[in-house]
């Protein structure tokens, strides 16, 4: 069976193109492009048996990069497990804003935290971008946290490590900026069975979809002097706002995703 054979094999069990190649050349340890330029090649047979069970996984709703193991996110590549929320482009946004908002501020080394780290893929994306920054990332899960410290290493950038639940895991430490892309889904929400093989817990935040926000947002008291910046659904923008009015945050903004959907929402802690 030929590359391309194989591609349409995997077609006719259901997947896209780009998710097949994107396999098979996982499985091949070759650049697509190579795909594309050796279509008459024939895959070994193991490499081929590797590449089919992929696709019924994929089939089956398992996300890309739980096969490959690998996610891009900004300009990085980040390991990708079970463990963690699958990266999503709305969330480069959410990256964007904190390294914007960083850059601005007229400090030496400001102090970054990210609650709920998950993969690391906002700590490790403001830690690129903005070296002279002292990052530290949070997650409640232990798994979580050994796939972004794992990231770091992989990476070589510096960040630190706190495992606790939101504000708890970081206890009396004072930040400049905070950012979070917290649980935001509403129980029962119908979307959630395609999500049915990434952690519950990190999509899952009570009836309405705000129980998680309305910590992070209530808890920053005495923590921050400065942006809190957060991620929720498209159509909670405006209980996200008032959220933050009511915990006496000022200044609230709203940033539009790559869909022009409004994705995150900040707010300053001083005029």
């Amino acid at each position: 069976m030929t590359i391309e054979q194989a591609l349409a094999a995997a077609q006719a069990l259901g997947l896209g193109r780009l998710d097949s190649t994107l396999l098979l050349a996982h499985r091949l340890r070759r650049p697509r492009e190579w795909l594309i330029a050796h279509a008459d090649a024939t895959p070994d047979a193991d490499s081929l048996a590797a590449f089919f069970d992929d696709c019924r996984h994929r089939a089956d709703g398992v996300p890309v990069a739980y096969l490959t193991g690998r996610r891009a996110f900004m300009d990085l590549e980040l390991e990708v497990t079970p463990a963690v929320l699958v990266p999503r482009p709305e969330t480069e946004t959410l990256a964007q804003w904190a390294i914007e908002r960083l850059r601005a501020l007229p400090l030496a080394r400001p102090r970054v935290v990210d609650l709920g780290t998950g993969s690391g893929a906002l700590a490790l994306a403001i830690a690129s971008a903005c070296p002279h920054a002292e990052v530290t990332a949070t997650d409640c899960s232990d798994a979580a946290l050994a796939v972004a410290r794992a990231n770091a290493d992989r990476l070589n950038l510096k960040v630190r490590f706190a495992q606790g639940d939101w504000w708890h895991a970081v206890g009396r430490t004072h930040f400049d900026l905070a950012v979070c892309n917290p649980p935001y889904i509403a129980a029962g929400d119908p979307h959630l069975a395609a999500l049915r093989h990434e952690p519950q817990d990190a999509l899952v935040a009570g009836a309405l979809g705000l129980d998680a926000l309305a910590k992070v947002i209530w808890q920053a008291v005495g923590h921050l002097s400065g942006w809190l910046l957060v991620e929720h659904g498209w159509s909670q923008a405006d209980d996200v706002t008032r959220l933050l009015s009511g915990a006496g945050f000022l200044r609230a903004e709203t940033r539009l995703d790559l869909g022009d959907l409004p994705r995150c929402t900040g707010g300053h802690t001083a005029p």
